[in-house]
């Protein structure tokens, strides 16, 4: 029977994590779709490789020797692949990479692991504005480029997403809301939500500064920005507050602005995108790298 990599790939997640719904969030799929993956693999085998009560996930020992021996084969096939499609970039041209705001959660060093895997294949990487998150892609100025989630464009690919954490609030360090270990998200409606300006679209903008609590509270607005410092001195100065992802809290530390966690809220993620018609094999083996190393197996 043909082996299925992707069955191969969810056994090994499983078998760091123990768990289903941690294993499925990693994976991008659903509980569900975890479980026929395993099952599917269980069949090919002919024997379980995962015992599963309503308490506990653990391999069996067959599934303990499967582990052991499928773990250097895997790494073993996913440098084969590498090496070739190294052969076959050779010394085809730049890749040119945007990021919003902070490239951060080990993405950096993906971009140093691919640059020393394809050295034919040089990385320009270039900040993109914060109000202008698929422009540099539809104007062909950018090859790639990590992006705040959604991501609803006809023309772009959305590939590997990562960097899943919760929301924060950024707010002036001397605003009520500065002394507090977490917000509920219907405390937004108590101070006006710097907002992102045009040209991003619409629906994103919304993402990123919601117009309503999700019990349907209309939240105040504040101005409008169009890149992320803009954003952060507009609460600095006490003008209103801003939703941040964590990556960026980490890396924009100061002593006038405080992150506040906000609970009630969809996580915040990024994900690699391109466009659709300008796909080449150093995006798909960009996107493989991210993939590889910041959503499979190992991660």
């Amino acid at each position: 029977m043909s082996v299925e990599i992707r069955e191969l790939e969810c056994f090994l997640v499983l078998a760091e994590e123990l768990h289903f719904g941690r294993t499925g969030e990693r994976l991008y799929v659903s509980q569900g779709r975890v479980s026929q993956l395993i099952r599917a693999l269980e069949q090919r085998i002919g024997a379980r490789l995962v015992d599963r009560t309503s308490r506990r996930v653990r391999l069996t020992p067959l599934g303990e020797d499967f582990l052991g021996a499928l773990r250097p084969a895997y790494a073993a096939l996913r440098a084969t692949v590498d090496d070739a499609r190294a052969a076959a970039l050779g010394g085809s041209g730049p890749l040119r990479i945007g990021f919003q705001g902070v490239a951060g959660y080990g993405f950096m060093d993906v971009v140093r692991e691919f640059g020393d895997r394809y050295p034919g294949c040089e990385t320009r990487i270039t900040e993109l504005p914060l109000c202008d998150p698929f422009g540099p892609l539809h104007r062909d100025e950018v090859d790639t480029a990590v992006v705040l989630l959604p991501v609803k464009e006809p023309a772009l690919v959305l590939g590997p997403v990562f960097s899943r954490r919760p929301q924060y609030l950024a707010v002036f360090h001397r605003h009520p809301f500065a002394g507090r270990a977490v917000l509920d998200a219907e405390e937004l409606a108590g101070a006006p939500l710097v907002g992102v300006a045009a040209p991003a679209p619409d629906y994103w903008r919304e993402a990123q500064a919601p117009s309503r609590t999700p019990s349907g509270t209309p939240v105040p607005r504040g101005p409008a920005v169009g890149t992320l410092q803009e954003g952060l001195s507009l609460v600095a100065a006490d003008r209103g507050v801003m939703l941040l992802c964590h990556p960026t809290t980490e890396y924009h530390q100061r002593r006038d602005v405080v992150y506040v966690p906000v609970a009630g809220l969809p996580e915040s993620a990024v994900g690699l995108v391109w466009h659709g018609e300008r796909e080449n094999a150093r995006i798909r083996a960009f996107a493989d790298a991210v993939a590889g190393d910041l959503t499979g197996p190992g991660r």
